[in-house]
């Protein structure tokens, strides 16, 4: 004959909790559940009550998918490297050049920054003088609206 396993039994059960400041779809069809099973026999819930109920869960459901969903959108803009230096657009730069062929660095160049691109995860500025550079190799950043000022 099986053994029950005494841990399941509702006295093991912990009677504590720790109170929150959300009510979430678990909490909810919780308490949609212990309403239905308290009810009265004799006098059921109504109908419309019932579906009115339903709808509000739905509802929640909806809204914390949305949540969800809008949280992942944000963080995943926190972290790209577009947004993280778009901030450089319209700004002076200077940038190591080197010869491609030996790698030996040549000179530093200086040119405002026209856009913001992303390769394999990198942030590129695309130069006015037509080069592209990786943002992480920028040596000076200089504001070209201060000096119009």
């Amino acid at each position: 004959m099986p053994t029950i396993d005494t841990t399941l039994y509702l006295k093991n059960q912990s009677t504590s909790r720790s109170p929150g400041n959300q009510l979430g779809k678990d909490e909810f069809m919780k308490i949609l559940m212990t309403q239905l099973q308290n009810q009265d026999p004799l006098n059921p819930m109504d109908d419309r009550e019932f579906v009115s109920q339903m709808t509000t869960f739905s509802s929640l459901e909806q809204l914390m998918n949305m949540t969800s969903s809008i949280d992942n959108l944000v963080e995943s803009q926190l972290i790209s490297p577009v947004i993280k230096y778009s901030h450089l657009v319209g700004t002076n730069v200077s940038y190591p050049t080197f010869d491609e062929e030996t790698g030996e660095k040549l000179d530093v160049e200086t040119s405002n920054v026209i856009a913001v691109s992303q390769k394999d995860g990198w942030a590129i500025l695309a130069l006015e003088n037509g080069e592209e550079v990786y943002a992480d190799s920028i040596l000076q950043i200089n504001d070209t609206t201060a000096e119009k000022d």
